[in-house]
């Protein structure tokens, strides 16, 4: 036993430096794992700079930026709600839009709701002419063609009625759009009393009872956006505010979108579902499909427009009453698809495209794509075709 005993001290004794140099280095390694440790927690991780992206062309540039010298190339007046639109050298405004766009337009006799061309796409043919004259009680006319084969049908009524000429037509107090009532309109009638009542003529191509109503006195309310929540203006028988602006810059790129997607020349824009590639391989789309009033060019850029808050048209006045504030961009919907020339909906283009490159560049509706800016005048102007655009104030 003593020597079982010898034997172990002697063995302890000669591992005794073995054992001590490893509990250094074990020791050493905690501390410089710990003071690594530490260091990693202590100092923030080394950042690699990267350079901002260039804004793509499909969605809103941030500005200010430079850009070419904007002016107005097309001026687009709508007489009637949904019906063709007129190219205009110039127009007057106001603070509820362009003169004579959308004071009228076609209700359902039944239910008195204003009928639209996305219901009823049939209705971009008929085509309303305004023909002034100063010598007329009603400064003039509003000539309307009405589709009937070979030889289109055609009734005027008054664009400025007297008052006492009012009083004989009859008012509905309770038209609806969007769900939205208390929108009055007088029942229009013929100039020329020999003829059929513009219901009669309408009715006759829409297949159904409708009226034509002029827009009535009660003020219709735009509502507030979120760049102006405090925004306190009226329109006629737009869908939301008075003028709608956008730029030639917007729909080239537009169209070279519907144009890729049609070739299969962008991966990203994938398959859109209903496109007839062979009708829209070049990509040629009209701008009176997206029913502008005020179509400028020469910014250089895609959707300028989305950028902007505050241009004048014409003027540089720094006078509130001349400016122009573009309060929100518009959200589209099926209306653009209707071929202005045929009247017969699309099933794929512009929507479906431009649902895949302009959603998400409005903070309030990222789920709805949108092309060219609702726009509000400060007050009453001329605008003309060639008109230099000046923008006074950028979004934020």
């Amino acid at each position: 036993m003593q020597q079982i005993l010898l034997d172990r001290l002697i063995l302890s004794r000669s591992t005794l430096p073995w054992i001590a140099t490893a509990a250094v280095a074990v020791a050493v390694s905690y501390l410089f794992l710990r003071n690594k440790l530490f260091q990693d927690k202590a100092a923030p991780a080394a950042v690699t700079e990267t350079a901002t992206p260039a804004p793509t062309p499909l969605h809103t540039p941030i500005g200010p930026f430079a850009m070419g010298e904007v002016r107005v190339s097309k001026i687009l007046v709508h007489p009637i709600k949904s019906c063709r639109g007129i190219s205009v050298p110039e127009a007057r405004y106001t603070p509820m839009g362009l003169e004579n766009d959308r004071k009228w337009c076609i209700i359902d006799a039944k239910n008195n709701k204003i009928l639209t061309a996305r219901e009823i796409p049939k209705m971009v043919l008929i085509e309303p002419r305004l023909q002034y004259d100063i010598t007329s009680p009603f400064n003039g006319q509003l000539v309307v063609a009405v589709p009937n084969g070979d030889r289109p049908e055609s009734f005027s009524v008054p664009i400025q009625p007297t008052p006492d000429l009012l009083l004989s037509w009859s008012i509905i107090l309770n038209c609806s759009l969007f769900g939205k009532t208390n929108i009055d309109g007088y029942v229009c009638q013929s100039i020329d009393s020999t003829q059929p009542s513009p219901s009669d003529f309408l009715s006759n191509y829409m297949g159904k009872d409708v009226h034509l109503i002029m827009k009535g006195p009660t003020i219709r309310p735009c509502r507030p956006t979120a760049l102006f929540p405090n925004l306190k203006a009226s329109g006629v028988f737009q869908d939301g505010y008075p003028l709608l602006v956008a730029s030639e810059e917007s729909l080239t790129a537009v169209s070279k979108a519907i144009r890729d997607a049609a070739t299969g020349a962008s991966e990203s824009l994938g398959n859109i579902g209903g496109i007839d590639h062979d009708r829209w391989k070049d990509g040629h789309i009209e701008m009176e499909r997206f029913r502008p009033n005020i179509v400028v060019r020469g910014a250089g850029i895609p959707f300028a427009e989305d950028a902007w808050m505050k241009i004048t048209v014409g003027v540089s006045d720094l006078d509130e009453s001349k400016h122009i504030s573009l309060v929100s961009k518009c959200t589209r919907c099926l209306l653009p698809n209707v071929d202005v020339r045929t009247g017969i909906r699309d099933a794929a283009v512009p929507y479906k495209v431009i649902m895949k490159i302009r959603t998400g560049v409005d903070a309030t509706n990222m789920n709805k794509a949108c092309f060219g800016c609702n726009g509000v005048p400060g007050g009453s102007g001329v605008v003309r075709v060639g008109d230099l655009v000046t923008v006074h104030e950028w979004v934020a």
